[in-house]
């Protein structure tokens, strides 16, 4: 199974606002594991960009203004995410913004199989901080590099925090230096499983009499 882990950085909240894309950040993971297949770009939004979301992702108009626009790499950005689930941390904001570009573009809306990590945190921990500060907290996924919100960054970051979430565990690898360090490995075939150890009769009696025990001892008391 290939998902893409993506992440969009904007002008600003609201698309009926007008605020466009300035960044995009997709991570391939094969069966868990990141591939070689990244696909990142700068973008020219032909906007400014609002006060709170330079002080988000800092990208200055001046630096966004060099960068291609979004019908110059639409159709690659749609080939790497051809037939693959995506990944995303409050997907509704992402999408909204990822429909509006392809609009602009002449495109359909993506009709991929959508995963959104936000929904699946606040159904594994109601009434929790779900950011996705707060869950690489939770997780001790290291977050340090993350002064500033980048796509890229915050996509390593919910990888990580993805495979957590779905109960799975990393395989023994480097996971953040996986691309530099393990280029002959990219065959590698991992598999994730869970060991369950099934209890012994004794130790079933024991703990049926230690319940039955406590038991009358909380009534009584």
């Amino acid at each position: 199974m290939k998902e893409i882990v993506l992440d969009t950085e904007t002008t600003g909240i609201s698309v009926k606002d007008g605020h466009r894309i300035v960044e995009i950040g997709c991570i391939e993971l094969e069966n868990l594991i990141p591939t070689k297949n990244r696909f990142h770009c700068y973008l020219n939004p032909e906007r400014k960009v609002s006060e709170k979301a330079l002080k988000v992702h800092g990208y200055t108009d001046e630096f966004l203004s060099n960068q291609k626009k979004f019908s110059e790499i639409g159709n690659e950005f749609l080939n790497f995410i051809k037939h693959k689930r995506l990944v995303i941390h409050n997907a509704e904001f992402d999408l909204a913004h990822l429909n509006n570009e392809l609009s602009l573009f002449g495109k359909k809306k993506i009709s991929n199989e959508i995963i959104d990590t936000l929904t699946l945190a606040r159904d594994k921990f109601p009434g929790s901080p779900v950011s996705l500060d707060a869950l690489c907290k939770r997780y001790r996924v290291d977050n340090s590099k993350r002064t500033q919100h980048t796509a890229l960054i915050d996509c390593d970051l919910l990888a990580k925090v993805y495979i957590n979430l779905i109960d799975q565990k990393e395989p023994s690898l480097n996971f953040q230096n996986y691309d530099q360090e393990n280029e002959e490995k990219t065959n590698l075939n991992v598999s994730y499983f869970k060991k369950v150890i099934k209890p012994s009769p004794e130790e079933l009696k024991k703990h049926k009499d230690y319940l039955k025990n406590n038991l009358k001892k909380n009534y009584f008391n």
